[in-house]
């Protein structure tokens, strides 16, 4: 049976949650965490063997290749057992450690899709900024471990915007704000391709707002088991966490009113058994807050999230700027808050606004100009929009002349990875 008769594999590799599945289906699936459990005593006996062991050093280094663990399994060993440490094979969107990201998507493919890898084609996610090379060493494990038949490297953002459309006619130009656990992008697409010049990234994301939920309970001395602090933070901040319209405001509501805006988390302290609850105040809408306010976060960044991609827009060729500031798509879990839609199309409004009325009255009133519609896409599906636009984009008959093929790998070698063509049948 021919490859392209069976449906590709989807995998996309985040910074803090994996998406992996099918082509041609809704919903990924497994939404594991990007992490790997790595037995050190092997790692160190195999390093610590003197010259003559060689054989008991290479079978620690077999044993070491062998016993790891990924995902939710691999956070609950290293809680579990002190030899296992954990490695983060992504930081901020990039690939940093290839030996364990390949030991990764090993696990993968083959204990969670449970498929042979050289009888699917593969789609992979990349980071917007993803450097040539990091695609040529994704080619490489990709022909040379797994012996795939066919490889695409798609761009997150385009993705993104390819899930908001079910139907034939669609516009594939718009600007994507992607803020998942790492980092936060804004990418503008013109026609399927990136305005690579244009792109903006802000150091703000999932993983910080969960450090700022975890910093003000802290302080206020709420009754957390410290080793637990981190993850009560993240589930407080999935759960609770709303956008509001007006922070001072908000402020007001809580403290006129808590019973109806205080919250109660309760928990079990994970060596005693105990039960403990704790409050959940202010941080239910500060936490959102970061992205319009960063200065409540850190003073190392203070650009809002709105004014950063207006700065995307009007740093992309003018001819395109009125249709990105109509489709501007969400993508990422970090943008799933209650109203964040509505906030961010607020805010990016008075901008424009705000512009446009001073190049109205620098001519005097002579001239009025045409106002501009701002238009921010939420969608149901946006947690996991990339991983749906590339099982949308994997299930059409163009894409296995668009990717890359075993043959032309041998043929050219990796460097055939570098550039992946925007097939524009797709569309």
């Amino acid at each position: 049976m021919d490859a392209t008769s069976r449906p590709a594999v989807v995998i996309d590799n985040g910074t803090g949650y994996t998406k992996m599945g099918f082509a041609g289906n809704v919903e990924p699936c497994f939404i594991i965490p990007t992490v790997v459990a790595v037995n050190e005593s092997f790692v160190s006996q195999s390093r610590g063997s003197g010259k003559g062991s060689w054989l008991a050093q290479h079978d620690a280094a077999v044993k070491a290749d062998l016993d790891f663990f990924i995902g939710e399994e691999a956070l609950s060993r290293s809680h579990s057992i002190n030899t296992y440490n954990l490695s983060y094979p992504i930081r901020h969107g990039q690939v940093e450690n290839w030996d364990t990201m390949e030991r990764y998507w090993q696990q993968c493919i083959f204990n969670y899709l449970r498929c042979d890898p050289e009888d699917h084609y593969f789609l992979l996610t990349e980071s917007p900024l993803t450097a040539p090379e990091n695609r040529e060493y994704t080619g490489e494990i990709m022909f040379e471990t797994f012996n795939v038949p066919g490889l695409y490297i798609a761009v997150q953002a385009v993705l993104a915007i390819a899930a908001g459309y079910t139907t034939s006619k669609c516009e594939m130009t718009g600007v994507v704000v992607d803020a998942g656990d790492g980092i936060t992008h804004i990418v503008p697409v013109a026609d399927g391709y990136v305005i690579g010049s244009a792109i903006k990234s802000i150091p703000i994301a999932g993983r910080d707002l969960t450090l700022f939920v975890q910093q003000l309970m802290r302080e206020r001395g709420e009754n957390i088991p410290p080793e637990d602090s981190l993850e009560v933070a993240r589930r407080i901040k999935e759960a609770y966490c709303y956008t509001c319209a007006d922070i001072v405001k908000e402020f007001g509501k809580h403290d006129r009113d808590p019973e109806k805006y205080i919250k109660q988390w309760t928990g079990t302290k994970p060596k005693t058994g105990a039960r403990y609850s704790c409050d959940v105040g202010y941080e239910r809408f500060l936490a959102p807050e970061v992205f319009f306010n960063p200065e409540i976060y850190s003073s190392d960044y203070t650009t809002p999230l709105p004014v950063v991609v207006d700065k995307c827009i009007q740093s992309s060729p003018i001819d395109t700027r009125r249709a990105l500031y109509k489709n501007i798509v969400l993508s990422g879990g970090s943008t799933m808050f209650k109203d964040f839609p509505r906030r961010l199309q607020r805010d990016i409004k008075k901008i424009v606004d705000a512009r446009i009325g001073a190049s109205d009255a620098r001519l005097g009133g002579e001239v009025k100009s045409q106002a501009v519609d701002v238009n921010v896409v939420g969608h149901p599906i946006q947690r996991f929009a990339v991983w749906f636009g590339g099982s949308v984009l994997a299930s059409t008959p163009e894409f296995y002349t668009a990717c890359h093929t075993k043959e032309e790998y041998e043929e050219y070698g990796p460097s055939i990875c570098r550039t992946n063509p925007v097939f524009k049948g797709m569309y």
